[in-house]
């Protein structure tokens, strides 16, 4: 470690979250990053002198809301894949255990990296607004929030409906659909 290298007290989980915003920073075009990529990103940022090894696994699963909470329930990244990451966004899936923070307290980043939170703050707030517009009611002069399923949400829904498709096809087994129609209605009245 150099002696201009000043170490600090941060958790791993603000460390990943740090190096996963400063990356959406620098490469606003790029949606996602492999875990290697933050885990690099954290190493070059060097906060504690160290890439200690909780950083890997907080970017793997502790942070993801989309997974499973093993043990942390921190909702920072989101598993756009089996390995890859970007922070959370407002309509992302949340496993429902998962209730633990979506940013770092300001109390626990390094001064240098407030704005960065802030950045990241308000970054999740505007998508929170593009994803809630606020939409005047005809005839009146109030407005209300509508609710738009986000894109990874509506993806979803619309997985679990083609996964249903098929549900139930082997009942009928190879028989015609309206043959076993007026079979299963034989007897009604």
């Amino acid at each position: 470690m150099s002696p201009s290298v000043h170490t600090i007290e941060i958790s791993c989980a603000a460390e990943v979250f740090l190096a996963t915003a400063l990356l959406h920073k620098e490469q606003p075009g790029r949606p996602e990053f492999t875990i290697q990529e933050i885990v690099n990103r954290a190493a070059r940022e060097n906060i504690t002198g160290e890439l200690r090894s909780g950083v890997q696994v907080h970017a793997s699963q502790h942070c993801v809301a989309n997974k499973a909470p093993n043990p942390a329930k921190h909702k920072m990244l989101y598993a756009t894949g089996k390995h890859t990451r970007r922070l959370l966004q407002p309509g992302d899936e949340v496993h429902p255990v998962r209730m633990g923070k979506i940013f770092p307290d300001p109390g626990e980043v390094p001064e240098k990296y407030l704005p960065l939170l802030e950045w990241a703050k308000d970054r999740y707030q505007k998508a929170m607004k593009e994803r809630n517009p606020v939409i005047p009611v005809p005839g009146t002069a109030n407005a209300r929030i509508v609710d738009i399923p986000s894109p990874a949400t509506s993806r979803r829904h619309l997985q679990d409906l083609l996964d249903l498709r098929l549900a139930g096809a082997h009942l009928a087994n190879d028989e015609d659909p309206d043959n076993y129609v007026r079979r299963l209605r034989e007897g009604w009245e």
